[in-house]
């Protein structure tokens, strides 16, 4: 009887050599992707227009569809809250709960392989296989780590690491025959030679390259607007469109109570108009400029500072006055007249 594997497909090249190798030694392969909303890939790549040199694509579908393999998008970004909120093991260099996301992700599709067992009885899916690499990342892919995420998330032996096998003890997979171990191999810390090798011997190409994580809670950047949100509203909370926008625009809090999030160029623009309706927002409308969205409330004496701000990343940044038009969150419409912000006038605090 064939064998299947359940493959944890991330868009990147690990995952997908992984599931490769799966291939090559005859087993049948499903893959499964978690979104959590923090991804990286397929989102920001997708709206910036400084991005346009790259393919507009789900990289976890492009690999499916490269493997010939059927994909499972699972959406656990509600979920998923309880790992970025409280991560039992600690936060990496920022917000990234890696050690406990690795269970997680392992645990989740332990219930999906073992769902897919029940619903196909003896045609259902055998075991599990990650691309995690031992040594590549600091905190959740320790090569002491390995089998500490393999306990905890309920799989054990039955999640092969097919890029690091040899590595670690033998799996169930391999134990049974299904696998044979010494087609698998022993690749070791951060160096992605080894793997660029591999992916040329089975004729891969155009896969996603590395680019700090596929995980925006790793960015530095990105994690310090999280805890700017969470400062804001008194509360470690957020929601689905929350962590979005975070991705979007420049972030600047010229007071305590409210934010500007301004785009930063047409792409981002029109991602940002599909939330006009649910926050006040400026844009001008003498000159060419980036719509603007209001996180907070704007006092009276908000709007003119708002206004001068938003002038500032115009086209009209250098004339004389430029007209704003600002919609309330209420339904109510201003028009304020102003001299744009000077650089030296834009604190270097402001900026989340």
């Amino acid at each position: 009887m064939q064998r299947r594997a359940l493959a944890l497909i991330s868009g990147g090249l690990d995952s997908m050599l992984a599931a490769r190798l799966m291939q090559e030694q005859g087993i049948a392969v499903e893959g499964v992707n978690f979104y959590t909303g923090f991804c990286v890939e397929g989102h920001t790549h997708a709206i910036r227009n400084a991005h346009g040199d790259k393919p507009k694509r789900n990289n976890a579908l492009w690999v499916a569809e490269t493997l010939g393999i059927p994909l499972h998008i699972v959406d656990v970004s509600e979920d998923y809250k309880r790992i970025v909120l409280n991560p039992q093991h600690g936060y990496g260099a920022h917000l990234n709960p890696c050690l406990d996301c690795k269970i997680y992700m392992l645990g989740q599709a332990s219930l999906f392989l073992n769902r897919a067992r029940q619903l196909a009885c003896d045609a259902g899916l055998d075991f599990i296989v990650t691309g995690e690499v031992a040594g590549q990342r600091p905190k959740s892919q320790r090569r002491k780590y390995l089998p500490l995420v393999a306990t905890e998330s309920g799989v054990h032996d039955r999640v092969l690491r097919p890029l690091s096998a040899k590595l670690l003890e033998p799996t169930w997979p391999e134990l049974q025959g299904w696998v044979d171990r010494e087609r698998l191999y022993a690749f070791n810390g951060r160096s992605r030679q080894p793997q660029i090798a591999l992916a040329r011997r089975f004729g891969l190409e155009d896969w996603a390259q590395p680019s700090g994580g596929c995980c925006f809670l790793t960015d530095e950047s990105y994690s310090r607007k999280l805890r700017d949100l969470w400062a804001a509203r008194g509360r470690r909370d957020y929601q689905l469109d929350d962590i979005l926008m975070l991705k979007i625009g420049r972030h600047l809090r010229p007071r305590p109570h409210f934010k500007l999030i301004i785009a930063r160029d047409e792409g981002e623009t029109h991602f940002l108009e599909g939330y006009r309706k649910d926050f006040t927002h400026l844009l001008p409308r003498s000159h060419r400029g980036a719509l603007c969205l209001v996180d907070g409330d704007l006092h009276a004496d908000d709007y003119e500072l708002a206004a001068r701000i938003v002038a500032r990343y115009s086209q009209g940044r250098d004339a004389g006055l430029v007209d704003i038009d600002i919609h309330t969150h209420g339904g109510a419409q201003h028009a304020l007249r102003v001299q744009a912000c000077s650089a030296d006038e834009i604190m270097q605090e402001w900026y989340v």
